[in-house]
C-alpha cells in the first residue's frame, strides 16, 4: 500500500518541524539566479582540499537557507540561497571562506528551504502527513516502508487514513538530523505491501549521478519529473537542522511530499527531504540517497 502526508498539529519535538513548515506557505519557486562572487577570478583552479575548506566555512557560517554542493563540471562549491539569506549573511560566509571565497558561487533561489512535512501514499502520524517512500523487507521477511527522517522523528504510530483509523505500524529506527530516513515496520498483517511506486515496479536501487533523469511522487502534489543537478549536497534548515550528503534535484515538491519516493525508471534513488518553491512555478529539492537507508537498516526493495 502507498501512502502520503501534509502537515498539520505538533507532537514531540513538532515545534521547528512546524516552525519550518509553516513558512512554506505561499512559496514562489522559478530558475535560480546566479549572483557574481566579487572579486573572484573564473580562471582559477581550486583543489579539493580549497573546495573542501569552502565547504566546512559555509558550515561554519551556519546561514539557515542555504545548501552547498561541489560542481565538478565548473570546479566550484555552488551555494544556493534562499530567499530568507540576506546580502549580509552571503557577505559573511565569503568572509568565512577568507582566502578560498573565490572557490564560491552563489545561485539565488526564491522561497524558503524547509522540511515538507505535511512515493508515494498519505501516511499520517498522530499530528501530520507524510508520504511513504518505499515499501521493502528485511532477510526474514518482515515488511516495512522508507519515508524521511524529520517525518519519524517524534512519531509513533502510522496510519493510512486522515481519520486515523486504520494502522500502518510503529517507527522502528530515525535519522534526523545529519541523514533524513526513517523506517517503519508494518504491523497491520491485512494491509498490502506493493512493491511498486504508484503503477512503477520498483526493482532495484541505485546511486544518483548528475544529469539522471528522475521521477518523484507525493502525497499533495502527485508524480512530477526532472533531473539531479547535484550530488552531496548539504542543506541548512535551520534551528540546527543540518543534513548531508543529499541529491540536488531540480523537481519540484510541497509540503506533504514529504518521505516520497524519487526513482529512476525501475530503480529507487532517494527519498524526498525539503526545498524551495511549489509545483506551479517550479523549485528546488533534495533527497535523501535511499542506498543509505536500505544500508543502515538491512533492508531491500522488492
Amino acid at each position: 500500500m502507498r501512502i502520503k502526508r501534509t502537515t498539520p498539529t505538533t507532537p514531540r519535538g513538532a515545534t521547528k518541524r512546524l516552525r519550518l513548515a509553516a513558512v512554506t506557505t505561499g512559496l514562489v519557486a522559478a530558475a535560480a539566479l546566479a549572483v557574481p562572487t566579487a572579486n573572484a577570478d573564473t580562471t582559477q583552479t581550486f583543489s579539493t582540499s580549497q573546495l573542501s575548506a569552502a565547504g566546512q566555512a559555509v558550515l561554519t557560517a551556519d546561514v539557515a537557507g542555504t545548501a552547498w554542493h561541489v560542481d565538478q563540471a565548473t570546479n566550484k562549491l555552488v551555494v544556493t540561497a534562499d530567499s530568507t539569506v540576506s546580502q549580509a549573511e552571503i557577505a559573511r560566509i565569503k568572509q568565512q571562506a577568507g582566502a578560498n571565497a573565490g572557490a564560491i558561487r552563489v545561485e539565488r533561489t526564491p522561497g524558503t528551504f524547509s522540511k515538507l512535512i505535511s512515493g508515494g501514499d498519505a501516511i499520517y502520524a498522530t499530528s501530520w502527513r507524510c508520504s511513504l517512500g518505499f515499501n521493502v523487507r528485511d532477510g526474514a521477511g518482515n515488511y516495512y516502508f522508507l519515508t524521511a527522517g524529520h517525518c519519524t522523528d517524534g512519531a509513533g504510530t502510522w496510519y493510512s487514513n486522515s481519520g486515523r483509523t486504520t494502522v500502518l505500524g510503529t517507527t522502528s529506527g530515525s535519522s534526523f538530523p545529519n541523514n533524513d530516513y526513517g523506517i517503519v515496520r508494518y504491523t497491520n498483517s491485512s494491509v498490502t505491501k506493493s512493491g511498486t511506486v504508484g503503477s512503477v515496479d520498483i526493482t532495484s536501487a541505485a546511486n544518483a549521478t548528475v544529469g539522471m533523469s528522475v521521477t518523484r511522487r507525493g502525497s499533495t502534489t502527485g508524480i512530477h519529473s526532472g533531473s539531479v543537478t547535484g550530488l552531496n549536497a548539504t542543506v541548512n534548515y535551520g534551528g540546527g537542522d543540518i543534513v548531508y550528503g543529499m541529491i540536488r534535484t531540480n523537481v519540484c515538491a510541497e509540503p506533504g511530499d514529504s518521505g516520497g519516493p524519487l526513482y529512476s525508471g525501475s530503480r529507487a534513488i532517494g527519498l524526498t527531504s525539503g526545498g524551495s518553491g511549489n509545483c506551479s512555478s517550479g523549485g528546488t529539492t533534495f533527497f535523501q540517497p535511499v542506498t543509505e537507508a536500505l544500508s543502515a537498516y538491512g533492508v531491500s526493495v522488492f
